[in-house]
């Protein structure tokens, strides 16, 4: 779910009203992509209810509150894909993984290690932390996810 804002080259338009080209003409930024997670977690949230949210996943009730007034930069990735799995009534652990391997598929194609990512983004992580993030041993924020999304993507084309 998360990984798909990035299909086909485009970033969601926040408004709702259709896909469009980032303004950076190499590919998606962080803050579109940041903004377009902002949209579809924030619009889960609304959608589900924030009871129905707090009951079927067990996030902690200010994260649901922050992902509902469109705070998601801090918020886990875990946390995200429960929310955003509630109103799409899918697996939340079958989201996570989905984008787990779109992000080492895309460092794949885009020829890119652990390393070089962390190097290329401005999250403070190490290349030890990008890959225990990646591989689910460690946590990653939406933001930070953000940020590799938009190196992968950006190396990608």
């Amino acid at each position: 779910m998360f990984h798909e804002v990035v299909e086909d080259g485009t970033v969601p338009d926040v408004s709702g009203v259709g896909g469009s080209p980032d303004a950076d003409a190499d590919g998606v930024t962080a803050s579109a992509l940041l903004a377009a997670f902002e949209t579809l977690v924030s619009g889960a949230v609304a959608e589900a209810g924030r009871d129905r949210i707090g009951e079927e996943t067990g996030v902690d009730e200010s994260a649901i509150e922050a992902a509902a007034d469109g705070n998601v930069a801090g918020l886990g990735v875990t946390d995200g894909a429960a929310i955003v799995a509630v109103s799409a009534d899918r697996d939340a652990e079958t989201v996570v993984a989905e984008l787990r391997d779109h992000l080492l598929m895309g460092m794949a194609t885009a020829v890119l290690d652990v390393d070089t990512l962390a190097a290329a983004i401005d999250a403070d992580l190490t290349g030890q932390e990008v890959q225990q993030a990646l591989e689910g041993r460690a946590g990653m924020t939406l933001g930070q996810l953000a940020e590799l999304m938009a190196v992968i993507e950006h190396r990608k084309r």
